[in-house]
């Protein structure tokens, strides 16, 4: 009776020491990245009713967010001297911050970057006006 006894305890023993380890948990993913466009007007910095309107949507979506760090990237179309180009995105980009921290957005979550005519979401040859160039993304991460 030991022995059977022993040899159920011993057979319990090994099958419990082939058991794999229990997976660990995950880390938690990362937060959703959320993207908004923002356009302008040919050589514009100033923001139009529908753009305002996204900046306040980008606006409420970072506030709702814990520690969201922004970006405004700066766009224009290829329509002018690229030195110029460069200084009105710029001008959008900070147009855009201004107004998310008219809406509540901490100005030290925002970073602002220009990119000119350098990141075309529509391909075009130079000296060509394209709307969905002249643009802000913005970017909460």
């Amino acid at each position: 009776m030991i022995k059977r006894l022993l040899a159920v305890v011993a057979a319990a023993f090994l099958l419990g020491a082939c058991d794999e380890p229990a997976p660990q948990a995950a880390p938690p993913p990362p937060p959703p990245v959320k993207n908004f466009l923002v356009f302008f007007d040919f050589d514009k910095s100033t923001l139009t009713p529908r753009a305002m309107d996204i900046v306040k949507e980008a606006a409420a979506t970072a506030k709702s967010g814990q520690n969201a760090r922004l970006t405004c990237t700066g766009h224009t179309d290829t329509s002018g001297p690229a030195n110029y180009n460069m200084a009105l995105s710029l001008r959008r980009a900070n147009t855009v911050k201004a107004a998310l921290v008219r809406q509540g957005v901490p100005a030290d979550t925002i970073t602002v970057v220009g990119r000119g005519e350098t990141a075309l979401l529509v391909a075009t040859k130079d000296g060509v006006r394209e709307p969905q160039n002249r643009r802000v993304e913005i970017v909460i991460q």
